[in-house]
């Protein structure tokens, strides 16, 4: 079963390669293998003009496009105007967005966007990968198959803190494994229901959540509620946004605060994705390898 759509605005390495997921895998012809709420694809984009063309999404249904992958890739949100609105509001985020055009803000599951952000303190994009891979293999359950390979659900909160610090050094994960086992034994204590609530909440109670769960701070806190929780006024704070922000506005790299309250000015509503376009650019323009 194959669904096609199409879609402006889009470009699938500059979406699956800016770091805000990482179950994902570029095939040779350029589309991507992933899963997401327990469901295997593959996404293709066959480009008829500058970032605009036909979505493929192979093994996936209608019903399931609407539900499922119309919201994960924010089909819905009009990226032209904001890339319009951004550059209006700052000069120097036309050359800015140029670098990374076709971002788009992935929707993604609330669960594992907590256990990926975890795991990625400290690591880089391959070994986050393989860990979130692991732990899903060694811990949870078969959400089927595509091209002649298993997929896995991560395991859930409830299985998770059940789990000790042993269980996991398969997974390698080091000092996060605590951090992963605590917040699971977190979640698990209503079922998850408050962390499925964050979305509805304002972005300082679901921010206020976040950073009372073990191993999340601000930075990682700020990328769940970007990535999962459609808080895009969200402005995560890492070494490539200190690097660019230094670089581009004088600000001194510690100077976190300072950063966020110019983000919140210049781009209100928008922060979040001016803050993809604005990692995405020093980390091509450093020709840094994701």
């Amino acid at each position: 079963m194959k669904v096609k759509h199409y879609v402006k605005d889009c470009n699938l390495d500059q979406i699956f390669d800016c770091g805000q997921c990482f179950r994902w895998e570029r095939e040779e012809d350029g589309s991507y293998t992933g899963i997401a709420f327990g469901k295997p694809v593959n996404i293709a984009f066959e480009e008829t003009a500058p970032l605009e063309g036909t979505l493929t999404i192979d093994n996936s249904c209608e019903r399931d496009f609407e539900s499922i992958w119309y919201p994960y890739l924010d089909l819905a949100r009009d990226y032209g105007e904001i890339k319009r609105t951004l550059a209006e509001r700052d000069s120097l985020m036309g050359e800015v967005i140029g670098s990374g055009p076709g971002i788009r803000i992935l929707n993604q599951e609330k669960w594992e966007t907590v256990i990926s952000f975890i795991i990625s303190q400290n690591s880089n994009i391959p070994r986050i990968k393989r860990c979130i891979e692991t732990l899903a293999r060694l811990f949870g359950t078969e959400a089927g198959e595509y091209a002649g390979r298993t997929f896995y659900n991560l395991p859930t909160p409830a299985v998770l803190a059940d789990l000790s610090v042993q269980d996991l050094e398969p997974v390698k994960l080091g000092y996060r494994a605590k951090y992963l086992i605590e917040t699971a034994k977190a979640v698990a204590s209503d079922d998850g229901a408050i962390l499925e609530k964050t979305g509805d909440m304002s972005v300082e109670e679901a921010y206020t959540y976040l950073t009372g769960l073990h191993g999340i701070g601000p930075k990682v806190a700020n990328c769940i509620l970007l990535f999962s929780m459609g808080k895009t006024e969200s402005f995560p704070v890492d070494v490539w946004i200190r690097r660019v922000m230094n670089r581009l506005y004088g600000f001194a790299e510690n100077d976190i605060a300072g950063m966020k309250a110019f983000a919140a000015e210049k781009f209100g509503s928008y922060g979040g994705i001016a803050q993809q376009y604005l990692f995405y650019y020093m980390r091509t323009r450093d020709g840094k390898k994701f």
